[in-house]
Formats: structure tokens, C-alpha cells, sequence
């Protein structure tokens, strides 16, 4: 008999999919959609989507970093900096190519985080999964309770 933790599908899965462009001029930035589908009983939600942006990678990057555990933290796809240049003869960090090989790395860097026993317990890793907005204000550094 299969359980949570042993089938063949991964038990916690996500896609990080459907990059869009927001914003103007200066303001603008590239949302992705992330989908999590999981059977774990440590999530109150068997599936969800939320919009994130590469700063909320980021932050979730530095939380799991800064959290108590034996977690090591996989690299983000990097920042970029050429690509912000002004002055560019291309459109830089919006270009598809980039935008593409951007979302490849944030799925990849997220599916790591997600297949560490230590971090489905992690309660960034919730908040970044579940909640439709980060609310710092609101949240504290920990591990969720069963």
C-alpha cells in the first residue's frame, strides 16, 4: 500500500509557469504563477496557486537560509545585473529568451527546496506556497505545526 510518502509521484509538486510582464517604464518587472499540488500532511491544502515575482524567491532564498536547520540552500538563477543596464540595444531582462531560462531556474530552484523533508516543514516555505501575498508584517520565522 502506497502512503504520502512513498508513491511515484513526488508528494509535494510545483510548477512555476505562465511568466507575464507588469508594470511601466522603470516599474516594470516578470510575475510567474506557481502551482503546488501535494499529498503531505504537513499542508493545510492539497493544491494552490499564487503569483510570485523574483524577489519573493529571493526572500524565501534568505528565510530558508537564516531558518535552524541542516537545510542547504540551493543558488538562485542569478540576478542578472548586465541585463539592467540602461542604454540596452535589446529589452534586457524582459527579453523571452531570458524570462525563460529565468523561470526554468526559479522551477528548479523551488522543487529542491520542496523535496527537503526539513524544509516542507518550514513555515516560509508555507507562506510562499499558500498565502496569495508574503505579509511580512505578519509573519514570524519557524517551522508550522501538525
Amino acid at each position: 500500500m502506497l502512503n504520502a510518502y512513498h508513491t511515484s509521484e513526488p508528494a509535494l509538486q510545483i510548477e512555476v509557469i505562465s511568466p507575464k510582464i507588469q508594470g511601466v517604464g522603470s516599474k516594470r518587472y516578470v510575475e510567474y504563477t506557481v502551482k503546488m499540488k501535494t499529498t503531505l500532511p504537513v499542508f493545510n491544502s492539497t493544491e494552490s496557486t499564487v503569483q510570485r515575482r523574483y524577489s519573493d524567491f529571493e526572500w524565501l532564498h534568505k528565510e530558508l537560509e537564516q531558518a535552524d536547520t541542516k537545510i542547504v540552500v540551493p543558488s538562485l538563477p542569478n540576478k542578472a545585473w548586465q541585463r539592467q543596464l540602461p542604454f540596452r540595444k535589446d529589452e534586457g531582462l524582459f527579453q523571452e529568451d531570458f524570462i525563460e531560462e529565468r523561470r526554468r531556474g526559479l522551477e528548479t530552484f523551488i522543487n529542491k527546496i520542496a523535496a527537503h523533508p526539513l524544509a516542507q516543514n518550514e513555515r516560509s516555505l508555507h507562506v510562499f506556497l499558500l498565502e496569495p501575498e508574503i505579509n511580512l508584517s505578519q509573519y514570524t520565522r519557524g517551522k508550522v505545526k501538525h
